[in-house]
Parts: structure tokens; C-alpha cells; sequence
């Protein structure tokens, strides 16, 4: 009996303000003049936000072109069933200047890349550059791991095999002469994808690396060719290739190509005509979806994006109207006591 006694006094916690949770606490009383007030000023906070965020969008210049090309009449209709190497052109004008950096993008719709199976579908060790994995690709790549020779593939799995390789180029029509508008594609990536997460095998020269391995099913060259002219942007690291690799949300969406910053296009596109020649290899039938090109100015909050604008003044508006509401509420049913 005495042993069970101190056992149990052993094991009780100190006789302290902290352990027997004694210690002053404050505890707040939500009254009608705290809460209204504070949902006052959370309304006009949200507002205010809102307001900013819709004047900073509806000052972002766009314009969307649709190449997918279903139209008979369309300039790349041509391509849309070919299986040979077809180029395309679409003349468009635009009515005011793009003032600042101009970011071409590529869009594409009722493309799921964020399906589990097919995010998964790469071998992370493959693309860090660990040479061990370019003969015994991952099973998560299957059945893109290896061709009908049982050759291993580099990069291997779906969502590389399926990398979007439609080209563009951009001109500008001046005094009736064709000038090329400068496309600048450094630095599109995510840094930590360019500097962090893949890496090109440390052997010179870098087709050597590839030696005994294919490349995957629908590419039309190696990865060691992505961009023979620039050491820094070919094989694993080349800036298109990390691009789609880093997967959208969403199955509409778009992703960075290109920005216009160079030569007399620096402060923007000017106001004039001009033609989009299409490279038109990426078959979207298979999936009903179709293609874009965007060509977008952003600002401080970033793209063009009504919405979030809107839905802080929705919510910052309904924060108000629900003081408004708790005033009348007060003043009609408050009880003496609360005075």
C-alpha cells in the first residue's frame, strides 16, 4: 500500500503555476463594439486590395491566338491531320503598344498533366545526372522506360516523352520589309529547377553520357542536341525541357516560351502588324484540345487575373454588409447589461 503511494506520488507533475496550469491567461470578450468595428476595417482592408488588384489587372495588355487550326479557313488547318513537318503562319495586328516586357507563352486546354499516374511517370535520380539510373531507368517510368529493344530510354517516362516541341518565330512588319522580333528564352525556368533539381551528367562531351540509351519515343533528337549552341541550356537543363517539366494545376493552362526584351522591342511591342510563324508538330486531336499563343505585359500582382481582384471586394463587401447587419442587430435586441 505504502509503495503504491509514493509510486503515485512520484509520477505526479510539480506542485508549480505552469505544470498545474495556474498561470494568468487572458481571455478576450467579443462585444458588438469590438466585433463590428473589427469587421468595419477588415471589409475596407479587403476592399482596398481588391480595388488594387483589379486596376493592376485591367492594365495588363493581352492578346490570345488560337493556332489549333479546326477552322477550314484557318492558315494552319493544313497541319492540323498532317504527319509530316508542316509550318504554319497567322498574320495578326496590334491596335496599341505592349509598353514593358513582353512574355510570349503557349497555351494548351483539356490537357491534364496533373493526372497522379502521369506526374509520376519520371525518374527523379535519371534527371539529377546519376548515370546508374541511364541503364536501369525507374518503374514508375513504364512503359516509357525502355523501347522495343529493351534499350534503356533518357529521359525516361511520360511526362517527358510528351514534352510540347511546337516552335515560333515572330516577325514585325516595317516600311513593308519583315524585321524578326528577338525571342529571349533564358531564364524561363524555375531557379530551383535549373540550379537545384536536375543536373547533366559530369562527362564531357556531353553526348557521351547517353551512350547504350534511346531517346524517348516522340522526340525528334536526343536531349544532348536540345541546344548544341549554348553549353548551359542543352540536355537536362535546357530551359524549354524544364518548363513542361514543372507540371500545371490545372487542365487549361499556359506556360512561359519566350520574353520579348531585346533590341528596339525593349520598352515593348510598338503598334503595327505582324506574323507568327508555327513550327506545327504537338498533335492535340487524340485529346479534343486545342492551342494558343499568348502574348501578355504583367505587373506588380503578375498576370492577367480579374478574378482574384473581384473576390476581395466580394468577400471585403460582405464583411461590411455583415457589420451593418450586427449594428442593426444591437440596436434593436441589446440588453441593458451590455451598457
Amino acid at each position: 500500500m505504502v509503495k503504491e503511494e509514493q509510486e503515485e506520488t512520484s509520477n505526479r507533475p510539480d506542485n508549480t503555476a505552469f505544470t498545474q496550469q495556474r498561470l494568468p491567461a487572458w481571455q478576450p470578450i467579443l462585444s458588438a463594439s469590438i466585433v463590428i468595428p473589427m469587421f468595419v476595417l477588415i471589409g475596407a482592408a479587403f476592399i482596398g486590395v481588391g480595388v488594387a488588384l483589379f486596376i493592376a489587372s485591367r492594365d495588363i495588355q493581352l492578346l490570345e491566338l488560337d493556332y489549333t487550326g479546326d477552322d477550314s479557313n484557318h492558315p494552319c488547318f493544313k497541319c492540323r491531320t498532317s504527319t509530316d513537318q508542316c509550318t504554319c503562319s497567322m498574320a495578326f495586328s496590334i491596335p496599341n503598344q505592349f509598353k514593358g516586357t513582353v512574355y510570349f507563352y503557349y497555351g494548351l486546354t483539356n490537357y491534364f498533366q496533373n493526372q497522379r499516374k502521369y506526374g509520376a511517370s519520371k525518374d527523379d535520380n535519371q534527371l539529377y545526372g546519376d548515370l546508374t539510373y541511364f541503364k536501369n531507368p525507374s518503374s514508375d517510368c513504364d512503359p516509357y522506360a525502355r523501347d522495343s529493344r529493351n534499350i534503356p530510354i533518357v529521359p525516361c517516362g511520360a511526362l517527358a516523352n510528351s514534352m510540347f516541341n511546337d516552335t515560333f518565330s515572330l516577325s514585325h512588319t516595317v516600311n513593308g520589309t519583315q524585321k524578326t522580333v528577338p525571342l529571349d528564352g533564358k531564364g524561363i525556368a524555375w531557379w530551383t529547377d535549373y540550379n537545384v533539381k536536375y543536373r547533366n551528367p559530369s562527362v564531357t562531351p556531353l553526348i557521351n553520357a547517353f551512350n547504350g540509351t534511346q531517346k524517348p519515343t516522340n522526340w525528334p533528337k536526343p536531349a544532348y542536341e536540345l541546344d548544341t549552341t549554348d553549353l548551359y541550356n542543352n540536355g537536362f537543363i535546357n530551359q524549354d525541357f524544364l518548363v513542361w517539366m514543372r507540371r500545371a494545376a490545372l487542365p487549361d493552362f499556359r506556360k512561359l516560351y519566350r520574353r520579348i526584351t531585346d533590341d528596339d522591342y525593349v520598352n515593348g511591342l510598338p503598334a503595327g502588324n505582324y506574323t507568327l510563324t508555327i513550327a506545327y508538330n504537338y498533335p492535340v486531336n487524340s485529346f479534343n484540345g486545342r492551342k494558343k499563343v499568348v502574348l501578355s505585359t504583367v505587373t506588380w500582382m503578375g498576370g492577367k487575373n480579374d478574378f482574384l481582384g473581384i473576390a476581395y471586394i466580394v468577400v471585403g463587401s460582405m464583411c461590411v454588409v455583415m457589420s451593418v447587419v450586427m449594428l442593426i442587430v444591437y440596436a434593436r435586441f441589446k440588453f441593458p447589461e451590455d451598457d
